[in-house]
């Protein structure tokens, strides 16, 4: 970094391609840093790329998900969360072999790099991570794409949550979405902007709500005085707002308040007064890691 005067970067580039442990140790990945580098030296403002993971199919990661019960989309969350599971690893493995247990998954994600040790434990056991930003990345893609795949094959359920919506059934739909939660794996962004932590919930249940082909649902569409997290019109001219909160302490109830002031403090339903609905219905939804709280206006 220093040869091409991108010291600068140094931290960008840590945070993006270190981690990786070989023995005790730290090793970069040098595909990444060298694709990097030269990407900066063509645009200095160029944003880190996920350039060793795309050489790969990412297969492994999703027969991961496939195979997933509870307590391997808990591990799944763990990682992406930032902290360390404990396998056993078996480094003797064949490709053939993988199918036979999801536990050699694990053994073959370690293989290839798209885990890592952060430390030995007795018995063939290490506790594994993710290595860096880029592999976190990646996964949490791949998460997304599992659970629209996984969740839109349950029509039925699907379109009993959306049609809690217009109906103005909160308690459906918080009973609902807290089903969708327990399902799914989430992504605690705990370094981020408040904003940033909302994100995972937002494009979760815009997924859900984007299933009913009839229906125009916008995300941060203007709608006021600011932009609103989620606005829709329905066939029968039925509008609906729905602000976003993070419950940062766990208080979902002062979250909802919060969401629900802000929907009338600017004017979400503004928009949508001119579009000539016939009614209005507000929502304010808090989350906080997997449990939710649905308020109404």
């Amino acid at each position: 970094m220093n040869f091409y005067g991108l010291s600068s970067y140094r931290e960008v580039i840590r945070d993006w391609y270190d981690g990786y442990r070989f023995g005790d140790a730290e090793v970069y990945s040098p595909w990444d840093v060298i694709n990097y580098c030269d990407a900066l030296l063509a645009d200095p403002g160029a944003e880190p790329e996920n350039y060793w993971a795309n050489t790969s199919g990412n297969d492994l990661i999703r027969r991961l998900l496939k195979k997933a019960n509870q307590t391997t989309r808990n591990e799944v969350e763990q990682l992406i969360n930032g902290e360390t599971i404990s396998k056993t690893i078996r480094q003797e493995l064949t490709y053939g072999d993988v199918e036979d247990s999801i536990d050699n998954i694990w053994s073959v994600l370690y293989s290839t790099g798209y885990l890592t040790q952060r430390g030995r434990l007795p018995g063939r056991q290490m506790k594994l991570a993710l290595p860096n930003r880029e592999v976190r990345e990646l996964f949490i893609d791949l998460v997304k794409d599992w659970f629209k795949e996984t969740t839109l094959t349950d029509s039925a359920r699907i379109n009993r949550f959306c049609a809690a919506f217009p109906a103005g059934d909160a308690a459906a739909i918080q009973e609902m979405l807290h089903d969708y939660l327990w399902d799914s794996i989430s992504v605690r962004d705990t370094a981020v902007r408040m904003n940033r932590k909302e994100n995972f919930y937002h494009r979760m249940l815009l997924g859900l709500l984007q299933s009913q082909d009839s229906w125009l649902v916008k995300s941060n569409a203007e709608t006021g005085q600011g932009y609103s997290d989620i606005s829709i019109q329905t066939p029968d001219r039925i509008g609906i707002v729905i602000e976003l909160k993070y419950a940062n302490v766990g208080d979902l109830e002062a979250a909802c308040a919060e969401a629900l002031k802000q929907i009338e403090d600017r004017k979400y339903a503004e928009g949508l007064k001119r579009r000539a609905v016939k009614k209005i219905l507000k929502y304010g939804i808090a989350f906080w890691e997997k449990e939710c709280m649905v308020a109404m206006a």
